[in-house]
């Protein structure tokens, strides 16, 4: 049985290998990554220019900010995901500070990634709310937190990012929740880390490819229904989207509707699997600055809690989880060891410092791309500054989210 499984393994591998989409990630995903440490080690060794942003404690609420302080002031943090690493790794999170007085911080996380982002940030203090797909896997996490950080505070939804009705009822649950248990109606942080990698098509209820739908449609359309409880917010609020030096990897694109629901790719004989995940976070990557400009420096001047929304984009580098499942192991395996002997692969507690230094990160470092940890930032790529770029991916991906909320409603 053994002997059979390792070769239909060995098979897979070699079929896997004599593709093109092999090759581009073996060296168009390498010569990314050694781009963006080129690009730290250079400022910081030959330029000698520091770009780095100190961690900062959540921000307390003043006494006249809130009518009601009967709560105590421990912040809070919502993560939405975070599950044993045996599924693909998703993340994305809200960060709220105050137990009991503000909203959590939720994260996506069905990964080693994941449940790292939920363990540090549960020990810097905050009320961790998970979400994920699985009850049973929530409950493991929660569990396996707890016995780590027994002051930990930890709230679970049931979330699947691909779907957008499953993004509408969390959206719904949550607000009940806050309202149940006597909080501000607001979230102060919102961490999107969407990451599948999938090697054949799939795709989600609304017609979208799997990937495209997990690794940016559900995050965009996550963002635009939280956005109401992000302004509302009495203390600054944040969004935080995770992203990858893949996106390097894309040199010019189309963003029209098609292209963005992975039509376009599936028209391929061969599913372009590494093409459509670049794509994916490159999109994430231009999302944020365009979010950015649009509610960080276009509001800057009005006296609306707009003001108090800021963002960053992080980038972790070559993290091991469990996002290459779909690879045959044999690979995934050799590419972790190559890429350790390197010294270019991070477990998910060293990963998750860009994260947690994105979030933590004072106000000003909005619209910066975290890279490398300690509080480093680099550049992404020159096509990801592209403002015109920015502005169409928008109006398509706003066209998608009005049409996936016209479909919930009639389903509803």
């Amino acid at each position: 049985m053994k002997t059979n499984s390792r070769m239909r393994d060995c098979w897979d591998a070699l079929n896997f290998v004599c593709c093109v989409e092999f090759w581009r990630m073996a060296v168009f995903w390498t010569l990314a990554l050694v781009c963006s440490y080129l690009q730290l080690f250079s400022r910081g060794f030959f330029f000698r220019i520091s770009h780095s942003y100190p961690r900062c404690s959540p921000p307390l609420p003043t006494p006249s900010s809130i009518s009601k302080t009967n709560a105590p002031t421990r912040p809070i943090c919502i993560i939405m995901g975070v599950c044993h690493p045996s599924f693909i790794p998703l993340l994305f999170t809200f960060l709220l500070p105050y137990p009991l007085l503000y909203p959590p911080l939720m994260l996506q996380a069905t990964s080693g990634l994941g449940a790292a982002s939920a363990h540090a940030l549960s020990r810097e203090g905050f009320h961790v709310v998970l979400g994920g797909r699985s009850s049973y896997l929530l409950s493991k996490t929660v569990e396996e937190i707890r016995k780590q950080n027994a002051d930990a505070h930890l709230k679970a939804f049931q979330i699947d990012l691909s779907c957008f009705q499953s993004i509408m009822n969390f959206k719904n649950a949550l607000e009940q929740w806050l309202s149940d248990s006597n909080m501000h109606p607001s979230v102060q942080v919102l961490i999107n880390n969407a990451g599948i990698f999938a090697t054949s098509c799939r795709f989600t209820n609304e017609g979208y490819d799997q990937m495209m739908g997990t690794n940016y449609i559900g995050a965009f359309a996550l963002t635009n229904l939280l956005l109401p409880l992000l302004r509302s917010s009495p203390v600054p609020s944040r969004i935080v989207n995770v992203t990858s030096f893949t996106h390097r990897c894309v040199s010019g694109t189309q963003v029209d509707e098609e292209t963005l629901a992975g039509k376009y790719f599936s028209r391929s004989k061969q599913y372009p699997c590494a093409h459509i995940y670049e794509y994916s976070k490159f999109c994430l990557l231009l999302f944020s600055y365009e979010l950015h400009r649009r509610l960080y420096l276009k509001d800057k001047s009005c006296k609306v809690s707009v003001l108090y929304v800021f963002l960053n984009a992080v980038d972790p580098g070559v993290v091991e989880t469990n996002i290459m499942r779909e690879v045959p192991s044999c690979l995934s395996q050799l590419a972790f060891m190559v890429l350790r002997l390197l010294g270019l692969l991070q477990s998910p507690e060293n990963g998750v410092e860009s994260i947690v230094d994105a979030t933590l990160a004072p106000p000003e470092s909005s619209g910066e791309y975290f890279f490398g940890g300690r509080g480093r930032t680099v550049n992404s790529s020159k096509l990801s500054y592209d403002r015109e770029l920015a502005e169409k991916l928008w109006t398509s991906s706003y066209k998608l989210f009005i049409e996936s909320q016209l479909v919930s409603k009639d389903i509803s």
